[in-house]
């Protein structure tokens, strides 16, 4: 009689291989290093292959390794749509919908997103959760989220299974109080050389990006603060202390909201949004509702 494979030591090495470590696995898990060091081996020997090799105190999957976490992939994931199918037969429960937003993503652009979710049909629960990208697509793969909303894609040779749906991309718009403001649409985006400036911090990709284009025009702005709170960078704008810059997307709610003017907007410097799911072709009804709710934001905005 074939034994059964055992789904507990299965879900430890999914964990282990998904987290980079047996000790984040074991917060994750909140069980023992040691524990899960213990059933890993078992598991080994069950199968009668090893799934890791070690370079120094890190554990690697090799390629059997890989091999099984794609299968346990396919197996976790099954397992959660099965769950979702449940509840959907059950019109009185009520359907939970876990959303990622990375930190640099505009609140606003976010929330405009999300609100597309409370046009599900039945009850419905949003939970927002805000992180890294790394961070979030760590919960992704452990089934925790159903949808990442990104600034970047997923790129090749990450080992989880999820797939890039684009929403959009734009241009950025430039912002100061009003009287500077006035003075710097002239020969703009000359008029910012050796301007005060609050760029964002390396958590976003506009970073790089943003000093490419400016030695491209030539030209180089006084960097006096970077943020990684793009509220916060928004407000020392509005005080006054430099120019700052986001998505064009969200120019008219920056300019209503925090009362600055609008310098000028370049093309050359684009932002690209993303969502990122376990599915290559949209299924989860949340997820459908809203990449096509963002896509529409995008198309309407600029289009």
């Amino acid at each position: 009689m074939t034994q059964q494979l055992n789904y507990n030591h299965l879900r430890y090495f999914y964990t282990v291989a998904s987290e980079g470590s047996i000790v984040k696995a074991s917060e994750l898990l909140h069980i023992s290093p040691q524990t899960i060091s213990g059933q890993l081996s078992v598991f080994e020997d069950y199968l009668g292959v090893r799934l890791f090799d070690r370079k120094g105190r890190r554990l690697v999957m090799n390629d059997i390794g890989k091999l099984v976490y794609s299968y346990a992939e396919d197996i976790f994931a099954l397992g959660t749509e099965l769950q979702q199918s449940l509840k959907a037969q059950d019109t009185n429960l009520q359907f939970v919908f876990n959303v990622g937003v990375i930190d640099v993503i505009p609140k606003i652009l976010a929330v405009n997103i999300l609100e597309s979710s409370f046009q599900l049909e039945g009850p419905t629960k949003l939970i927002c959760q805000e992180g890294d990208f790394n961070a979030l697509l760590s919960d992704l793969a452990l089934n925790k989220l159903d949808l990442i909303l990104s600034d970047q894609p997923l790129t090749p040779g990450i080992p989880i299974r999820a797939y890039n749906h684009f929403l959009g991309e734009c241009g950025l718009s430039f912002y100061a109080k009003n009287k500077i403001a006035k003075k710097l649409q002239k020969n703009f985006p000359q008029s910012l050389h050796q301007h005060p400036f609050l760029i964002c911090g390396d958590k976003s990709n506009q970073k790089i990006n943003l000093q490419s284009w400016f030695n491209q025009e030539q030209i180089s702005p006084t960097t006096v603060a970077e943020f990684d709170d793009s509220a916060m960078m928004k407000h020392f704008g509005q005080s006054g202390y430099g120019v700052f810059c986001t998505p064009s997307i969200i120019e008219e709610h920056v300019a209503e909201h925090y009362g600055v003017s609008i310098i000028g907007r370049t093309t050359q410097v684009t932002e690209r949004f993303y969502a990122i799911s376990p599915e290559r072709k949209v299924k989860h009804p949340g997820v459908k509702l809203l990449v096509k709710a963002a896509q529409e934001i995008f198309s309407d905005a600029l289009g």
